[in-house]
């Protein structure tokens, strides 16, 4: 199986889940595994171990086979693609209060996969705690102002600034502006 496949199985447990309303909680449980590694998985920030596929599979009352067949040219990618704003899929990260994330597109080319996030802030909101994502990172801020810390520097950016970094950096942010902070963020996996 090509790296191109790995990375569309998260989008198809995710389409799975969707489609049977199951919650994060419920599959986790029926799984044996937490909703973060589900959630890690399904936004394609992880591969999952065999055993943990089956599992979910399994928990998803599928097969395996009727799980992968088409699987590749069901999310063929086209030259060319247009993303309607209304099409935007909300979604949460991690429980932080204040941050709104809506993915524009997330899409496997050959080896590597871009997911592309719109991210708003309200005043005041930002991490406590540095993270790290296993992703380079490209943030160019359409309004507002914050700040960001990558390891031990601190910068403080504004409406059109471009921030790139290695995101196994540990980073954290925070709105500190009295208006809302709007990211275009580009995860590159």
């Amino acid at each position: 199986m090509s790296r191109e496949l790995f990375l569309l199985v998260g989008e198809k447990i995710k389409e799975q889940r969707v489609q049977k309303k199951i919650t994060l909680d419920k599959l986790a449980g029926k799984a044996g595994v937490t909703k973060g590694l589900i959630s890690q998985i399904e936004n394609n920030r992880t591969i999952p171990s065999l055993p943990v596929l089956f599992a979910l599979i399994d928990s998803l009352e599928l097969n395996v086979k009727e799980f992968f067949t088409g699987l590749h040219e069901a999310h063929s990618i086209p030259r060319v693609l247009i993303i309607r704003e209304d099409a935007h899929a909300p979604f949460k990260k991690e429980p932080v209060t204040g941050f709104q994330y809506n993915r524009i597109l997330s899409r496997s080319l050959m080896t590597q996969t871009v997911d592309v996030v719109l991210l708003e802030l309200k005043p005041g909101a930002g991490r406590k705690k540095m993270i790290r994502t296993d992703a380079f990172e490209c943030k160019y801020i359409i309004e507002g102002k914050l700040e960001y810390q990558v390891g031990e520097h601190v910068f403080q950016l504004n409406a059109g600034d471009t921030l790139f970094f290695d995101g196994r950096e540990p980073h954290k942010l925070k709105n500190t502006g009295r208006s809302k902070v709007r990211i275009l963020v580009m995860y590159f996996f």
